[in-house]
């Protein structure tokens, strides 16, 4: 029996394991996937963070100093390489949990290939954004042309030749359109509803910094000057085809749990007539979708950038009454059962952030 195991070896399952072993642990790493930090390996490959990396790196492990203010996926995925190296960690991979219950004091794990793993302590860290969500859109099975989740889009070698249609602004779906459209491809985006954007950048500095600074003021003030930066970065885009959220950004991010579309140039782009702004999908057809306006448009690629849900109740039934209004495990731990979430609170700050943090505090409870 090991006394320890953490679920998952995503940034938040190594900086759990990193911080237990700065404590003198060994926990034992349970990873699905062949390689660590999976999940960030099969993102698009222009991803940067879209958080500063001060505010981003793992514990008692900060980014290399020649890094980039906003790290890139590649650097990103070799750093993560060589936390994991550093602190030496334990980790069994293409280990699948297929199922988790309590014995008496003991958690008993059971994966995809029937074996048992026990432990005293359980970490759960499967991530934030484990399972695409894809909708169920009316004649999607007609459809003829290319169809993907985003989780699938590496780049524009991914697409067949000819126009392609992004469904969903978050910011997965505004970066992708990005993408298609400075390569100088017939690009749209279909927007169901209202959107929050903000610029990465202001004046200089990363929205983040001043997102914080904004945080320490009354809400009803802070929300106010945020709206103020908003308006001038972004102007007026209904013009555009976009109908601005009634929401603050920092008001939507802690209400809902939801964050602002972070822009990296999408807008731009929108501006200069190089990304068409479309309505929500009314259905597809054999060769693209009609859309809630009425209007038809055939389409070579449609890329659903339709958001993750964590599911943890698929294999941890338990954890499902635990589940938060955004549908997020809403505790970091049950200590009287030895059993911890991480990962799962993005609404007060970046998740990268807050898992830095969750890891630190786990690792200060599990030494008591």
């Amino acid at each position: 029996m090991t006394n320890t195991i953490i679920i998952g070896a995503g940034p938040a399952g190594l900086a759990c394991a990193g911080a237990l072993s700065q404590k003198g642990q060994t926990p034992l790493l349970l990873e699905k996937s062949p390689r660590i930090a999976n999940s960030w390996f099969n993102h698009y490959d222009r991803l940067h963070l879209h958080t500063i990396k001060e505010l981003s790196d793992l514990p008692h492990f900060p980014f290399p100093a020649a890094y980039p203010t906003y790290v890139s996926k590649k650097d990103l995925l070799n750093y993560y390489e060589e936390y994991k190296n550093h602190f030496k960690l334990n980790i069994a991979f293409n280990t699948e949990v297929s199922s988790i219950a309590k014995d008496n004091n003991e958690w008993n794990i059971k994966t995809t290939e029937d074996k048992t793993y026990r432990c005293q302590q359980l970490i759960i860290c499967t991530g934030f954004n484990r399972i695409p969500n894809i909708p169920n859109f009316e004649g999607m099975d007609r459809y003829a042309g290319h169809l993907i989740h985003s989780s699938l889009y590496k780049n524009i070698h991914d697409l067949r030749s000819g126009n392609s249609l992004i469904i969903g602004m978050g910011n997965s779906g505004a970066e992708i359109a990005l993408d298609l459209a400075e390569a100088g491809l017939e690009t749209d985006i279909s927007v169901r509803g209202k959107v929050n954007i903000v610029p990465r950048d202001f004046l200089g500095n990363p929205t983040q910094k001043t997102a914080k600074k904004l945080a320490l003021l009354p809400t009803f003030i802070g929300d106010r000057i945020g709206r103020m930066v908003q308006l001038i970065s972004m102007g007026n885009l209904k013009k555009y085809g976009l109908q601005p959220s009634p929401l603050f950004p920092a008001q939507q991010l802690r209400e809902y749990g939801k964050t602002p579309v972070i822009d990296l140039g999408t807008i731009d782009q929108i501006k200069a007539g190089n990304i068409a702004v479309q309505t929500g999908i009314d259905t597809f057809t054999e060769r693209g979708v009609r859309f809630k306006d009425g209007t038809e448009k055939e389409y070579r690629n449609i890329i659903m950038a339709t958001g993750y849900d964590s599911k943890v109740h698929q294999f941890a039934p338990f954890a499902k009454p635990l589940y938060n209004k955004f549908g997020h495990p809403g505790q970091m731990a049950i200590p009287e059962q030895n059993l911890y979430f991480v990962g799962f609170d993005a609404y007060a700050s970046g998740l990268l952030e807050s898992i830095h943090q969750q890891a630190l505090e786990l690792a200060q409870v599990m030494e008591l």
